[in-house]
């Protein structure tokens, strides 16, 4: 029987806690609160037109995509995986969905930031592709090539034993990397790897109730808990924490459970022994859209996709920190680096997820749009990620976010 304080550990590995959490934040910062930060919501109209304006050129149509992994797998106006999964024969929609499981929650492990000089050459069109579009097509190729499958006749798979014994060596090779052509941390991508295995491995109760031990095994885990064929988005959020939380490096941890992407400000107050937490869970919350759509392509009815929330990252961050919505108190602090872990950063994290809210709200009334019709997930997409990497480009050369951050690439 779980204590209380267990129980009160897990609220926190949910989106409605990095919600809450969030808008606590960004009120404590309206009222003036924030040690790092002042806030100017007058500058949200631009911030709005920004958006639409990079919106209306990627998406001409009203038919916006989830922020997903599945979009760095398109190259050229060619949906790789696509291609390869509709040519591939299926015994059932679900063998697809754990295939695409695999590959999702693969993909996004090894997307940990590439550093700015490692690119990857892409065979069928002879391109140099650069950071997380070049570490998706890497990771499809692999994926692709067999490289995760412990079955010579089915590659499209990741199996738990091939993961927990998995070569720095192949990884290496895979991505290309030479002395000429760096990759930062591969070491810790190839241990994630390897830590995913054992732990799927061990948990055949939820990773094998349909296949052998295998990350795909995910997919029956939340199917299994479908209501008349609906999944909540959140859900799938919840199974990621809990299920694959174990998998991190060690980060805070209450009543014994890992914490994940969450951290320490003394200004957020609740009544039990989450006070002072801030649960943002960004990388989580990405690989959750990006499992939206093998579900749906099973048949199933995912449900509340708003109940997710924005992504804490720095494109998106740096979109309300470049629009002069979030001003730094100390203007030196742009010129220091922070760790991830600093009251400066959790600020402006917390900070940006409430303003996604807030910009969705602005952005859907432009277009006369509703959540259901056009979901966060989409103006993220559209949206808010290029706008900021737009506006980045637009104020320093090479296109960095307005504040450094020192991070171990398990957070943006």
């Amino acid at each position: 029987m779980a204590n209380a304080l267990e129980l009160h550990a897990r609220s926190l590995l949910t989106a409605d806690a990095v919600r809450a959490r969030a808008g606590q934040m960004l009120e404590i910062g309206l009222a003036g609160g924030l040690s790092h930060f002042t806030i100017d919501l007058d500058r949200m109209d631009g911030v709005a037109e920004a958006v639409l304006a990079v919106t209306r050129k990627a998406y001409p149509t009203p038919e916006i995509p989830f922020h997903a992994r599945w979009r760095h797998f398109v190259i050229g106006g060619t949906d790789r995986w696509a291609r390869l999964a509709d040519a591939a024969s299926w015994p059932d929609r679900a063998a697809r969905a754990r295939a695409e499981f695999d590959l999702a929650i693969v993909s996004v492990l090894l997307d940990a930031g590439a550093g700015a000089v490692w690119r990857y050459r892409d065979a069928p069109t002879g391109g140099s592709i650069g950071r997380s579009e070049g570490l998706a097509i890497a990771s499809l190729d692999m994926f692709a090539s067999g490289l995760f499958s412990g079955d010579a006749r089915s590659p499209f798979r990741a199996d738990a034993e091939v993961l927990a014994k998995l070569p720095l060596a192949a990884l290496t090779s895979a991505f290309q990397v030479s002395d000429a052509n760096p990759l930062v941390g591969l070491d810790g991508r190839t241990d994630l790897l390897r830590r995913l295995g054992r732990h799927v491995a061990e948990r055949a109760d939820v990773f094998g109730l349909c296949d052998t031990p295998r990350p795909g095994g995910l997919f029956d885990h939340i199917a299994a808990q479908a209501n008349s064929g609906a999944v909540a988005a959140p859900a799938i959020l919840s199974a990621v924490l809990n299920q694959l939380g174990p998998i991190w490096p060690s980060r805070l941890e209450l009543a014994g459970v890992p914490l994940g992407d969450c951290w320490r400000h003394p200004a957020i107050k609740a009544d039990d022994g989450t006070a002072g937490l801030v649960p943002l869970h960004k990388l989580s919350q990405w690989l959750s859209y990006s499992l939206i759509e093998p579900l749906q392509r099973a048949g199933l009815d995912v449900t509340d996709i708003d109940g997710l929330t924005g992504l804490a990252e720095y494109r998106n961050g740096g979109l309300f920190v470049d629009h002069e919505v979030l001003r730094l108190r100390d203007a030196a602090d742009a010129e220091r680096a922070h760790a991830v872990d600093s009251l400066l950063v959790v600020e402006w994290r917390a900070l940006t997820v409430a303003l996604l809210d807030r910009l969705a709200e602005l952005v859907r009334a432009k277009l006369g749009r509703t959540p259901e019709s056009l979901p966060l997930a989409s103006i993220l997409e559209g949206g808010t990620w290029a706008a900021g990497r737009a506006i980045a480009f637009a104020r320093r050369p090479d296109g960095s976010p307005p504040i450094k951050v020192i991070s171990d690439g398990t957070v943006f």
